[in-house]
């Protein structure tokens, strides 16, 4: 974590970590990560081995707008299932 407050979902458990702190996903895991702070959220992911990065540059400038034609052929691509839920 290098600023705010991230709230994280691997798994079944949910924690909170704040700047400093490290938190672990394993691959192949379904996970959540979301700004949990009244502030800016910004983090370091580091993903090992690598190849999955091009799925991020991939993305682009996505706004808010509804993506989910976009976020399914990335899924495709890179081999990933997806779950999407409204909260």
């Amino acid at each position: 974590m290098l600023e705010g407050e991230l709230g994280a979902l691997p798994g079944d458990e949910v924690v909170s970590s704040k700047a400093g702190d490290f938190v672990f996903k394993p691959r192949i895991q379904w996970h959540t990560f979301w700004n949990a702070g009244a502030t800016p959220c910004r983090i370091l992911e580091i993903i090992a081995p690598g190849a999955f990065e091009g799925m991020f540059t991939d993305m682009g400038e996505w706004t808010e707008r509804s993506a989910l034609e976009e976020v399914r052929a990335l899924n495709a691509k890179y081999g990933l299932d997806e779950k999407f839920e409204k909260h």
